[in-house]
C-alpha cells in the first residue's frame, strides 16, 4: 500500500511539472504571437481555399485565389516577423523534445533528442514566403494546395512545442483530416528538405 501510495505522488508530481512545463511555453508562443493577426490570415486562407475549390466555374474560382494573394503576402511577411522576434529568445527556452510523448524535463535530460523550434520557425517563415510569392512558379491550384501545406505544417510546430508531437500530431488529423506525414510531404522541397534535417539533427 506504501508502494502504490509513492507511485501515485511520483505520477501526480511529475504530471504537475510537465503541465507548467506546457503552460509556460503556450504562454511564451502566446506573446511573441499576440501582436499578430497570423491565426485570423491562416483561417481566412484555409476558408477561401475550401470555397475556391468548391466551385465549378473555372473564372470564378481564378478569382478567389486571386483575391487571397494578398492574405497569402500579409501571413508570410507576418509570419518571417514573428519568427525574427522569436530567434531573439534564448535557446534554453525553445529546446523541443523529439520524444512522441511530454515528459518532464525531456529537453534536459535528453539534449540530442531535441531540436531548436526557433530554427523551425525560421523554415517555416522561408516556405511561406517562398510560396506566397509563387517562386517555383506553381499554378493558382497547386500554389493553394502547397501554401495550405505550409500553414498547417507551421502550425504543427506550434503545437509540438506547446505539448508534444504526438498532441500536434493528434490535432492536425482531428481538425484537418490530414496525416503529419502528409503534411510533411505536401510542403515545398525546400521546406521539407530543411525541416527534416533539422530534426535529423
Amino acid at each position: 500500500m506504501d508502494g502504490l501510495i509513492l507511485v501515485l505522488l511520483v505520477a501526480g508530481g511529475l504530471w504537475i511539472v510537465r503541465s507548467n512545463e506546457q503552460r509556460r511555453r503556450i504562454a511564451l508562443l502566446g506573446r511573441c504571437l499576440g501582436q499578430y493577426q497570423i491565426e485570423a490570415l491562416m483561417e481566412n486562407l484555409t476558408q477561401g481555399y475550401l470555397r475556391a475549390l468548391g466551385e465549378d466555374d473555372p473564372e470564378r474560382r481564378q478569382q478567389i485565389l486571386n483575391m487571397l494573394n494578398s492574405a497569402e503576402q500579409s501571413v508570410a511577411m507576418q509570419f518571417g516577423s514573428f519568427a525574427t522576434e522569436f530567434a531573439r529568445l534564448d535557446e534554453a527556452q525553445t529546446r523541443v523534445s523529439k520524444l512522441s510523448v511530454a515528459l518532464p524535463w525531456a529537453d534536459r535530460l535528453f539534449p540530442k533528442a531535441t531540436f531548436d523550434v526557433r530554427k523551425a520557425f525560421s523554415i517555416h517563415a522561408r516556405g511561406l514566403a517562398q510560396v506566397a510569392s509563387n517562386e517555383l512558379g506553381h499554378s493558382p491550384r497547386d500554389k493553394a494546395f502547397t501554401m495550405s501545406a505550409e500553414l498547417l505544417l507551421m502550425q504543427h510546430t506550434c503545437h509540438w512545442f506547446c505539448r508534444s508531437l504526438a498532441t500536434a500530431s493528434a490535432r492536425t488529423l482531428r481538425r484537418h483530416q490530414t496525416p503529419y506525414a502528409q503534411l510533411v510531404a505536401s510542403v515545398s522541397p525546400a521546406t521539407r528538405r530543411d525541416y527534416e534535417a533539422l530534426l535529423r539533427g
